[in-house]
């Protein structure tokens, strides 16, 4: 049987696949089209976030059994499409966790302390010790709305800052030991001075935070979304930054990647952006690289299907 690898994978996963027995073809950048053509040659099929699996790759499909993907998020993949035709779906959840937490961190940190714009300013020759006066994470409440495996490493970090942490997810009613307050909504707009996003991209969640949502929250809040483009109103977010309802926005993930550069939204001074970077630490990209294919080759071997979404 024959895997098609569709996006950049560490050689350990194509080992692996190999050392169990399976015919491997890394076929990187490929277009909608090209993956039509070839697809019917294979049995599974593995992608990080770059390659998009749509009903017409599926469509085409016609040995397809498995689509792995080599992380979290499911949303390039047409899921439904998938499962119509039979063919599992497969992720690894909770493998980027410590990434995109770390990262969550990295950017409440780099807000409060405008650490990007001072640097710019330093190495542009401008000593402005006075005019970036900071905050303090200590004893701030963060808001984390949706404590999956991701939430709940942010929340373990940021209690390490004594701050208070809260959260809303409509799926979860309790967090074990985290010491993590369940509340609703709006009572979490309403009291958090940091919000951070970690809930799937999708119908349900787009524009989850616009103009509504951000009236209720707090005055000065901090926002940090390292989930899916589109949960932040991009809009309606430089609104209330230029008011000043905002104090901070991070942004790793947008509506439309990459963005236009003259956006004015990721222009604005208090905002600070990154390119889709929450997976991207060599341990996490290796550690979901592995996992996946370990999946795919035990599902081909007629193991248990392990992690399967649909």
């Amino acid at each position: 049987m024959k895997v098609l690898i569709c996006d950049s994978m560490q050689k350990a996963c194509i080992e692996i696949l190999k050392r169990k027995g399976f015919e491997v073809d890394e076929k990187t950048g490929l277009k909608e089209d090209e993956i039509v053509s070839i697809i019917s040659d294979y049995s599974a099929v593995i992608v990080r976030s770059a390659t998009k699996i749509t009903s017409k790759i599926i469509d085409a499909a016609s040995s397809l059994k498995f689509i792995g993907r080599a992380g979290s998020g499911v949303d390039t993949i047409d899921v439904p499409a998938a499962t119509a035709k039979g063919i599992k779906v497969m992720n690894v959840p909770g493998g980027n966790s410590i990434a995109v937490a770390e990262l969550v961190v990295g950017l409440m940190l780099s807000m409060i302390r405008f650490i990007p714009q001072s640097c710019k300013d330093l190495k542009e020759g401008r000593w402005e010790k006075k005019k970036y006066m900071g905050f303090e994470l200590y004893k701030k409440t963060l808001g984390i709305i949706g404590i999956g495996k991701i939430g709940i490493e942010v929340a373990k970090r940021c209690k390490a800052f004594d701050m208070k942490v809260i959260a809303y997810d409509p799926v979860v009613d309790q967090t074990k030991d985290f010491g993590v307050e369940l509340v609703d909504f709006e009572t979490l707009l309403k009291h958090s001075n940091f919000i951070s996003i970690h809930v799937p991209g999708g119908p349900k969640t787009k524009n989850l935070l616009s103009d509504k949502e951000f009236s209720l929250c707090k005055d000065k809040v901090f926002i940090v979304n390292c989930a899916r483009g589109g949960i932040v109103n991009e809009e309606d977010a430089l609104k209330h930054l230029n008011s000043g309802k905002i104090a901070g926005l991070a942004l790793d993930v947008f509506t439309k990647e990459p963005p236009e550069a003259n956006d004015p939204l990721i222009n604005h001074p208090n905002v600070i952006v990154t390119p889709h970077l929450g997976a991207s630490s060599k341990e996490a990209q290796e550690r979901v690289a592995l996992s996946i294919a370990d999946q795919i080759a035990d599902a081909l071997s007629g193991k248990a299907v392990v992690n399967a979404v649909n």
